[in-house]
């Protein structure tokens, strides 16, 4: 494994739900501490990394999420069984039969959700989709006395998805969990070094957000301190390119490189912006794609928000299965996402950021 690879594990297996980013925080502290010429935290736990400390060169935020979607213990049943709170949009039958881990004040407990045995479940019941509701996690408790006093566990613990970094196939196929947004942090990372070797002509900050699954706070906070002239947020993406999806509802595939989101729930990206975006990649030989989605939402629309609005771009990683305990990403998509974001932030002079927010 190469450094690129040690490092996508190290993200990937850290458990950070919503609200409760701090092991993530650390090794993005630990990364960045090196590259840039200051770190610090907003109010509700986002890291803010500043290369440069010119106060009259632009100010460009590039940003990717730390939390991944989760759970939280919402109650404990008198036999000792967990009952949930999703952190984020899980769908229901993604939740089944999987392994978690409960993160309680005495360390990490393994549980997993119990499902019934098809012995026992009527025939025409079968082929029900299991309500989140329904659902529980057994961790191997006697009772709830026993859930309380030997595992630690308390109402608002966090729980995290239970799965490993794994390399896929031959292809440079990974697959994790919690790409979405540990792919961001990962090329936030590896700009940042390029950047710290041949210094752009502004001001960088490298934010890593926390709570972007349940409502883009951290990105609203951060984006207050930073007070941004272009913001690029980086992503994962919405992949399209396996049976049950069509280009209809996503546009992007693996190995065709990074994605530029032209619509979500969310956001518009600046037109500008996107130009400029297009025309390097071209300039630069880079592949690239585009993406219209009717769903979604991500950090650059609270960066796009900020002082008095901003131009703003989303650029995303093509991303399978996410939302779930597995996703697969192609290393090829992330190395042509890090050079296409390297090199539109070379190109964010004065003149360039002031052209891209003249719209006389």
């Amino acid at each position: 494994m190469d450094e690129v690879e040690i490092l996508l594990e190290e993200l990937t297996n850290a458990h950070g739900p919503s609200g409760f980013e701090g092991p993530v925080r650390r090794i993005m502290q630990r990364e960045l501490s090196v590259t840039t010429d200051s770190l610090e935290t907003d109010g509700i736990g986002s890291l803010i990394a500043r290369l440069g400390s010119n106060t009259e060169k632009p100010r460009i935020m590039m940003a990717g999420h730390m939390d991944e979607v989760g759970l939280m213990v919402k109650l404990i049943t008198d036999d000792g069984y967990i009952k949930f709170q999703p952190l984020g949009g899980w769908l229901d039958q993604a939740l089944i039969n999987q392994r978690w881990i409960i993160l309680s004040r005495l360390g990490p407990v393994q549980g997993v959700t119990g499902i019934k045995t098809p012995h026992v479940i009527a025939a025409d019941a079968r082929n029900q989709i299991f309500k989140r509701d329904q659902m529980f996690i057994d961790i191997g408790a006697r009772n709830k006395e026993d859930v309380i006093q030997r595992f630690g566990i308390r109402p608002g613990d966090p729980i995290a998805p239970d799965s490993k970094f794994t390399l896929l196939g031959t292809e440079g196929f990974y697959l994790a969990k919690a790409w979405d947004d540990r792919i961001g942090l990962a090329v936030i990372v590896e700009v940042m070094k390029r950047l710290s070797i041949n210094p752009p002509p502004n001001v960088v900050y490298g934010v890593s957000t926390v709570q972007e699954e349940v409502g883009l706070r951290g990105a609203h906070t951060s984006s207050h301190l930073v007070e941004p002239d272009i913001g690029i947020n980086i992503e994962s993406g919405v992949a399209s390119d396996y049976p049950g999806i069509t280009q209809e509802e996503s546009q992007e595939s693996l190995g065709k490189g990074p994605a530029i989101f032209l619509h979500d729930s969310s956001m518009i990206p600046s037109i500008k912006l996107r130009d400029l975006v297009v025309d390097l990649a071209e300039t630069n030989k880079i592949p690239i794609q585009f993406d219209v989605l009717s769903g979604y939402g991500e950090d650059g629309a609270e960066m796009q928000k900020s002082r008095s609005g901003i131009p703003a771009i989303n650029i995303a990683v093509p991303t399978r299965y996410l939302h779930s305990h597995y996703g697969i990403i192609c290393r090829q998509d992330f190395d042509a996402t890090v050079n296409l974001v390297t090199a539109l932030i070379y190109q964010l002079n004065a003149e360039t950021v002031n052209k891209l927010s003249d719209f006389s």
